[in-house]
Order: structure tokens, then sequence, then C-alpha cells
């Protein structure tokens, strides 16, 4: 009798006893072929993936998709933000690049000093990247430094950084720096872009993006005063159109006619970022206890006759979304962290099943959470945006995860950055992260490779313009 020890069992992936016995030559033969032959398909779709012929290919095909980015926040070229007064005033430097990057959310990183020489800045901030060499905000950058630049900012050497940040200085002198990272190297078609820093305009500065109109401020906008930016105000947006705004009701027009405008500015769909502001649970309000809060300064208002206002207008903007076919992107995950979990939002979903929602970021870290409600909710996307830069394990897991339980034809992607570097590593890593994904099902017998490569194109490309069929005008591309 041959007793198979559960320690060759979890090589495979496999075992439901200490120890399992096996009689007789032909059984033992076969079960440690099976055990050898799951336990090197286990390597295989593991640490060595990468270097599978399936993996190359699938790589190639993912690379040689037309990418449609669903949701970035590219400025328009000449108001890129963090152009720092160093050696050339009002330029674009390395450190501007890592500044805008999400690696300062959590680690320190130097600030460069006005008047202050690179090689003095460096000196402080080369440090700055030690304890940040494991996380996924840091390595989405390196393929930015490596492609565009021809560095590796692991093992980047004083005169090599110099030399970075002089290049990088020296692009963003050209106003076709963006349109040559984002459309040639990053071969993105089309972006969706949400202007946060000016909420209430319809910004498209360059010819590969497209707008979103951002709701958040209408859905919290009981008084003019919750604004000091002005580009940010529904009420100066109003005035700007000469409608008035004396009224609830008189809001609720100026929203309709400002959704009208959006559409004919090209607009696509809804974003809103209110999970950073508040919990995502949003209770069905009456129009009469929402008119209530209208109207009140911040200081006046209770903070129930808020909570009303918003939960009204947020239900509204699902009508509206439904109404005009304008798909309704919903921030979900790691803001408020513990009231930004998507399943808080499943009365909506649920009452308002016309209503195209796309949850973004996965809902991380609730990816299980966000395939389980777009599984029984058809009426669900879910976006990926943004969570290979939180957690590139966690966004290849998820992607497996969802394509296990959701339609293929109901998953999205997006870099969720600001800088053309930043969006080319965002870019290169979601690739990377998706053709590992798939990759892995293929080894394992999972997915045929000819439906893992339809499946790269529809989660880059496809799923979008079936979302937005409006995109269908904009494509531009003949290459």
């Amino acid at each position: 009798m041959l007793y198979i020890h559960s320690t060759q069992l979890r090589l495979a992936g496999h075992f439901n006893r200490d120890e399992i016995a096996l009689t007789g030559g032909f059984a033992r033969s076969a079960f440690l072929a099976i055990v050898i032959s799951m336990a090197a398909c286990a390597s295989a779709t593991a640490a060595d993936i990468k270097t599978t012929e399936v993996y190359l290919r699938l790589k190639k095909s993912i690379d040689a998709v037309r990418a449609i980015d669903t949701h970035d926040h590219l400025y328009p070229f000449s108001e890129l933000p963090n152009r720092q007064p160093a050696e050339t005033p009002r330029s674009v430097t390395l450190y501007s690049l890592w500044r805008s990057s999400y690696l300062p959310r959590t680690h320190r990183l130097s600030p460069w000093e006005a008047n202050q020489s690179f090689d003095r800045w460096w000196e402080t901030a080369q440090h700055d990247f030690a304890n940040a060499r494991a996380t996924s905000f840091y390595r989405v950058m390196l393929p930015a430094f490596r492609d565009l630049y021809g560095v590796d900012f692991d093992n980047i050497t004083l005169e090599q950084a110099r030399d970075l940040n002089a290049k990088i200085q020296s692009n963003y002198k050209n106003e076709q720096w963006a349109d040559e990272v984002i459309t040639k190297r990053a071969n993105i078609e089309l972006m969706l872009v949400d202007p946060f820093w000016a909420a209430t305009t319809l910004q498209h500065a360059y010819r590969f993006t497209v707008p979103v109109m951002r709701v958040s401020t209408w859905i919290s906008g009981t008084h003019p005063s919750r604004f000091k930016n002005d580009l940010d105000s529904p009420y100066k947006l109003a005035q700007r159109e000469g409608l008035p705004m004396t009224t609830f009701d008189e809001y609720l027009a100026a929203l309709e006619a400002s959704v009208g405008r959006a559409m004919k500015a090209g607009a696509v769909s809804f974003k809103t970022t209110t999970a950073y502001e508040r919990d995502l649970r949003f209770d069905k309000v009456s129009r009469e206890h929402a008119a209530v809060g209208f109207g009140k300064q911040p200081e006046q208002i209770s903070a129930r006759e808020q909570e009303d206002f918003e939960n009204f207008m947020f239900w509204h903007m699902c009508e509206l979304s439904a109404r005009h076919d304008m798909p309704f992107q919903i921030h979900t995950g790691n803001a408020r962290v513990q009231g930004s979990n998507p399943l808080l939002l499943m009365n909506v979903i649920e009452a308002n099943p016309k209503t195209k929602f796309v949850l973004f970021h996965g809902g991380y870290p609730w990816i299980g959470e966000t395939g389980a409600i777009a599984m029984r909710h058809s009426n669900v996307w879910i976006d990926s945006n943004w969570l290979p830069t939180i957690s590139y394990s966690l966004a290849k897991r998820a992607y497996q995860e969802w394509l296990e339980a959701v339609s293929s034809d109901r998953i999205l992607w997006g870099a969720d950055t600001i800088y053309p570097e930043a969006i080319y590593g965002a870019t290169e890593t979601t690739r990377q992260c998706l053709a590992e994904a798939l990759a892995e099902k293929v080894e394992r017998g999972e997915l045929l490779e000819t439906d893992a490569a339809r499946i790269g194109r529809q989660i880059l490309r496809e799923n979008a313009l079936k979302l937005f069929p409006r995109l269908q005008t904009r494509l531009w591309r003949t290459d």
C-alpha cells in the first residue's frame, strides 16, 4: 500500500485528509503522474507565468488593442499641476511626476524647494523610496521610466536621475508629448476625463479625450457657500448660463439643463465621488423632505436635512441616468473606507433596474462583494480602474474571480491618474496584470487561449464601446 502525504498533495493544491492510501501499481503510478502534473501546472501558473508562451502570446495580443480608458484626470497640457520653480521656472520635473502620483498617499516625498538644485533635492529624495519598493503605488511608475526614458528606477544613479529629470523637463516643452505617450506608446484611442479640478466644466483638451459630467457637487449643493471654487459650483454654472437658482424646483431644472449641455458637449456618463464625503447608503427620500434643506447655509442646515437632500439628489441622478442613457460611474471602496462598501448601494441598484451602474475601482477591497452584485444585477458593470495601481496581486485575483462570476462583457478598465507618464505606467501595468490573469486560466485548462484573447480585447476596448455607444462617433484611429 502506498501512502501519499498531505505535503505532496499541497503541491497540487488539493488535499482532504492527512494521508491518502492507494493500492496497486497502476493506481500508484497514475496518481503520482497527476500529482507531478498538477504541481508543475501550479508552478507555471504562479511564479513563472510571464515566461510561458501562452502569456507572451496573450500579452502581445493585449498590447495590440487600441484601448478605451474609461476613467482619467488628464489636465490640459498647459495646466498640468505641480510645476515646480526649480532650476527651470514653471517646468515639469521628476519631482512633479512623483508628487502627482499616488505614492505620497502612503510614503513621504521630500519637497523640491524653490531655488534648490536637482542634486540637492535628490540627495534627500532618493531615500524616500526605500520602504515603498514593494508597493504598487511605486511599482506602477516603473514601466514609464523604463519604456519612455530607458531608466531602471530601482537601480538609478545620481547621473541617471539628473539626466532623467532633464529629459522630463525637455519633453514638457512640447505639447505633442501627451499625445505621443498616450496614443502611440500606451496605445489608447479614447479616454474619458473627469475634470475634478473644475467639476462643472466639460474639458476635453485633446483629440483622444471625452468629457464626463461630474455630478458630486449637484448632489451636495444645498447652498452656494458650500463651494470655494467657482468652477465647482452649480450655482455659478447656472449664473453663467443665465438660469435662475433661487428655489429647489429651479435647482432641479438647472440640473436638467446642465445634463443637456453636457450631452451636447459629448459627455457620455455621470460620475460621482460622493464616497469621499459620506457613506454610500442612500435612503429613499421624498422631494418635499429634500427641499427643506435647500438654500440653508452650512452652519444653519442640520446633518439630517443635508443627508435628506443628498439622498434625494442621488436617486434623482439615477433617474436622469436612465432617462438620458448616461451610465452612472460611482466611486466605491478606498474612500471613507468604512462607508464605501458597494453593498451599501444595493437598495438603489435594485430599485433602478434601468440605470446602468458602473462600480469604480472594483470596490477595493471588497472585490468579491462587487462581483456578487454584478452577478445578480445585469445593470451593473465593474470598472477595474485604479485597482492594479492599488494592489497588483489583488487586481489579478479580481480579474480571475470576476470572470468566474460575471459576464465578460461587463468588466472595464481605466488608468485613473494625471500625468502622461503615470497613465502609461498604469496602462502597461493593467495590460500585464490582465495578461497574467488570463494566461493562468489558460494554463490551468479553465479557458481557451482564443477566448482569453477575446476577453482581453473586451475589457480593454469593446465593453466600453458597448456601454457608451456615443463613443463610436469619436473613434479616430485608422492604423
